[in-house]
């Protein structure tokens, strides 16, 4: 019974791990919910998915500590557009490194997820939005995007 265990609570592991892995070309598809406020551009500066300008570079962002991306930085606690939150910027000061897991969580709820992320029930993130579906595919499309 007690080697039956590991391989039944593998089995129950299995489905989640293949959701958090995604389909890049659906997420493709689907990056316009994201194009709004995000555009994609190479360290060269090649606009390689045209988007807005009020969130990050998404350029690199996994593996990239929360709140770092270039001249998007800003401590203000009156946000102009284009900068970071005080809370985004102590997230990644605090560890927050960005991973396609845990950039699929923070996309599909990103205040409860820095909330959580910081035990700060005040904690407010950049971004608001939350993505209802297809999350993991647009993070698996945002990934072929890295230095």
């Amino acid at each position: 019974m007690t080697k039956l265990l590991p391989a039944f609570a593998a089995l129950l592991l299995a489905p989640s791990l293949a959701l958090a892995e995604g389909n890049p070309e659906k997420g493709e598809k689907m990056y316009n919910r994201c194009s709004a406020c995000h555009a994609i551009i190479s360290p060269e500066g090649e606009v390689l998915v045209k988007g807005g300008i009020t969130g990050p570079n998404l350029y690199g962002v996994v593996g990239r500590a929360a709140g770092t991306e270039g001249d998007y930085r800003n401590g203000s606690e009156r946000l102009p557009v284009g900068m970071f939150t005080d809370d985004m910027i102590r997230a990644g000061e605090e560890g927050l490194v960005w991973t396609t897991e845990n950039i699929s969580a923070y996309s599909q709820d990103p205040i409860g997820f820095i909330r959580e992320y910081l035990g700060d029930p005040k904690a407010r993130p950049n971004m608001s939005v939350k993505l209802r579906k297809g999350a993991d595919d647009i993070v698996a499309y945002i990934a072929t995007f890295s230095q």
